[in-house]
């Protein structure tokens, strides 16, 4: 059995988006705050994670930044995985979509608990396709004991059934 600690990642710097190279999908690429950097080295001293063997993190920047961290603090490699990435809006063509249309699908993801409606095609990722990729990823590292995954909230709230986590947070899954 391996337990997983999902970590969503620290308070994002939002002060240099939509700006630079920060727009689109470069928005993704954005990283921590002053705070959002205190959180995680919080979340760091947790005693459980002291049993980790290794940190699993999504390529965006504020999982990065976390989870560059965490392997400072507790001496651990980190791996790279792509499906670790945040909800998307569009799991159809991973356009990048506008603020507003991108808050309208979230809405629906919301007010649908993550089921797209029968009868509705719906270019929004629903928990069933968020969970598919996710355990895809776990399946890799189920040889070690314990493994840190830094992650999103919209991700952890829907593939571990929890209530939307705060930045920092850690939620345990065992495999």
């Amino acid at each position: 059995m391996t337990t997983f600690y999902f970590i969503r990642h620290g308070k994002t710097d939002f002060t240099e988006a939509n700006s630079k190279i920060y727009r689109g999908q470069g928005f993704n690429m954005l990283t921590l705050s002053a705070e959002g950097i205190r959180q995680i080295v919080e979340t760091a001293k947790t005693p459980e994670l002291k049993s980790a063997k290794l940190i699993v993190t999504s390529p965006f920047g504020r999982a990065l930044h976390s989870a560059a961290i965490l392997s400072e603090k507790l001496q651990l490699d980190i791996q790279v995985e792509t499906d670790l990435h945040e909800w998307q809006a569009n799991i159809q063509t991973f356009d990048y979509l506008s603020d507003e249309e991108a808050e309208k699908n979230y809405e629906a993801l919301t007010m649908y608990h993550g089921v797209h409606p029968q009868n509705e095609n719906c270019i929004w990722e629903s928990a069933d396709q968020m969970k598919q990729r996710v355990y895809a990823v776990l399946e890799k590292y189920k040889q070690y004991s314990a493994v840190i995954v830094v992650c999103h909230g919209t991700l952890m709230q829907y593939v571990l059934d929890i209530p939307h986590p705060g930045n920092g947070e850690i939620a345990k899954l065992v495999l």
